[in-house]
């Protein structure tokens, strides 16, 4: 059923009883002046809220790092997995030993056959090797 705006009853409510337009004008331009601070409040907020996430994070970080000559396993990636294996196959192939550090974390290894692999592998796809 479609009323017309006559038919609609008014009643009032705290909300429309206690409205003044002036007011509310005088407070929306507080809310526009006050605008800047509010959001360089949250820029701080969020550069606090990186900073511990990032403290955080990195406490429980392990940092590995090797030296010419010692030996690692290498990770088995997709890409050098043989799919013959399966999901049983292994997880790391090896012994590998690191010939050149080429940067900070980053290794170019040699196996154990003395073939050296074609490009540097990052210590995040290395772990050590006990012999």
């Amino acid at each position: 059923m479609i009323c017309s705006d006559s038919q609609l009853v008014h009643a009032p409510t705290c909300r429309t009883t206690s409205y003044n337009p002036q007011q509310n004008e005088h407070q929306l331009a507080l809310n526009l002046d006050l605008i800047d601070e509010h959001r360089s409040q949250a820029q701080l907020r969020n550069a606090t809220y990186k900073q511990r996430t990032a403290r955080y994070y990195d406490s429980r970080v392990k940092h590995r790092s090797f030296k010419v000559g010692d030996w690692v396993l290498r990770k088995v990636s997709l890409a050098t997995r043989n799919p013959t294996e399966g999901t049983l196959g292994p997880s790391w192939e090896g012994p590998y030993e690191i010939v050149n550090i080429c940067r900070p974390s980053t290794y170019r290894l040699r196996g154990s056959d003395g073939q050296t692999l074609g490009h540097p592998w990052n210590v995040e796809h290395l772990k050590f090797y006990y012999k």
